[in-house]
């Protein structure tokens, strides 16, 4: 058993995982940046460190953090998601250093971190992939050769990254040098190689992901699958579990797929395979895996009765799976919204500023993971999500009803949030019918009318503004 362990992370995240440590009688340690003073998860652990310096730095430098570690008497950390979680160096260096990772190996994290290598590699594995260019491309003259060779639309995507960065449609050859050019521009901006990968884009399919969970004993399971398709620019905003309009004979070939595979390359910890399914013709495709916590674990979780952080965190210390496949039932329907300090009707602009108010919904079926609270204020420098608002409920149907009635009760004041697009999707028929794929935002959009809340007043923008400039330059 761990004594303590070290999150790596901040927000929502963080106190997930340190509730996670307290149900398992684990001391937690926080790490927090000097903008982070107040946050929640700082005021939750047993023991909370400072990283002085930049804001985000503070959150990327791993030798100084597991250093940290070492000198607090830390056993493990858990990176969560974001920041360092899919960074082989990290994890390597924890070993070093003689600090568990509770994570996956490094080996893995590398491998399915190179997305071409990853793709290659399911390929060996029988796993279907869409088409595309086989290695990492540095120059538009090469992208063009190959998007003439698999015939437009195709994509681009970063090679080093996901999370939709370095992410370009390209439908014409006369897109393709400027929008190469700025996909790479942002994938060396967000992960430090600006190396692209190019595959067939198919037109609206779903975005279905599968949840694995594998031992250090070769023991490898699947805790159903989401539909991740409710996106913005590549950005999940809403997920399900499980998809309410996927045929069963896709589910099960794609599930047992998805574990057959991860056994083979013996991983451990919890992972995501993700793919893109067109319903139209059966076929699904393999698009990239993430090697960590997803942000959706918590409708799974809610489906399953399995503690995904926990489970993590028993595997780390070397314990086998608590449960096989056949111990494994599925009960309802869920689904998450994310909940982000944006200004819907300033194309979703970041909205940073201070919360004057927060009521969180409650009730039957209901489960909230925030990291904020009233006159919590909203640095600038971080990902826009502010809390996570996840719904269950015996069928999609119910579910969907008591997401209208949730989404109803939540008020955010002081900051714009994406509350209102939440109160337009839920009530969009073809949202209801459950067939919609991922080019569902971009159509909709356009036809949303978006009435704010939680508007910023002055005094509260020129709070949090000075704030920000005074921890950071340590005013």
């Amino acid at each position: 058993m761990f004594r303590k362990v070290l999150i790596a992370n901040r927000g929502e995240v963080a106190v997930r995982i340190i509730r996670a440590c307290e149900e398992l009688g684990i001391k937690t340690v926080a790490i927090y940046s000097e903008v982070d003073t107040r946050s929640l998860h700082v005021k939750k652990a047993d023991e909370a460190y400072l990283i002085p310096g930049d804001p985000i730095r503070a959150y990327l430098d791993y030798v100084r953090i597991v250093d940290l570690a070492k000198s607090v008497g830390a056993d493990a950390i858990h990176p969560g998601y974001g920041f360092l979680a899919e960074n082989a160096d990290f994890a390597r260096y924890c070993q070093k250093r003689g600090i568990v990772f509770i994570g996956p190996k490094p080996e893995h994290i590398e491998l399915f971190g190179d997305k071409v290598k990853a793709k290659q590699m399911m390929q060996k594995l029988g796993i279907p992939t869409i088409p595309g260019s086989p290695e990492p491309l540095r120059n538009y003259e090469d992208a063009l050769h190959y998007a003439r060779e698999i015939g437009f639309p195709v994509i681009l995507k970063s090679a080093f990254g996901g999370g939709g960065r370095g992410m370009r449609v390209v439908r014409t050859p006369e897109e393709l040098p400027h929008l190469f050019e700025s996909a790479y521009r942002e994938a060396e901006t967000f992960f430090g190689k600006g190396d692209l990968f190019l595959e067939k884009y198919l037109d609206d399919p779903k975005h279905i992901e599968v949840q694995i969970l594998g031992d250090k004993y070769g023991n490898v399971v699947h805790l159903g699958e989401r539909d991740c398709s409710i996106q913005r620019k590549h950005q999940k905003i809403i997920e399900i579990t499980p998809c309410p309009v996927l045929p069963p004979s896709i589910r099960n070939k794609m599930l047992g797929l998805s574990v057959r595979a991860m056994m083979q390359v013996g991983y451990e910890s919890a992972g995501t395979l993700e793919f893109l399914v067109d319903l139209k013709t059966g076929e699904f495709y393999f698009i990239e895996m993430n090697t960590r916590l997803q942000v959706e674990h918590t409708i799974t979780e809610m489906v399953t009765g399995i503690d995904i952080v926990e489970t993590m965190i028993r595997i780390a210390m070397g314990e086998p799976l608590p449960f096989m496949q056949n111990d494994i039932t599925f009960r309802g329907c869920a689904i998450e919204f994310r909940i982000n300090a944006e200004d819907p009707r300033k194309n979703f602009a970041p909205a940073p500023g201070k919360i004057t108010a927060y009521y969180s919904p409650g009730g039957p079926g209901i489960r909230m993971d925030a990291g904020v609270y009233k006159d919590y204020v909203i640095p600038p420098y971080y990902d826009s999500m502010i809390a996570k608002m996840s719904v269950w409920a015996l069928s999609w149907e119910r579910a969907v009803a008591r997401a209208r009635r949730a989404i109803d009760e939540f008020v955010v004041r002081g900051v714009p949030t994406n509350i209102p697009l939440h109160r337009q999707v839920v009530r969009d028929p073809d949202f209801i019918s459950g067939y919609f794929g991922i080019r569902f935002l971009e159509k909709k959009l356009p036809t949303y009318q978006f009435e704010i809340e939680g508007e910023i007043d002055p005094e509260s923008l020129a709070l949090a503004a000075s704030a920000a400039i005074a921890a950071y330059y340590g005013l």
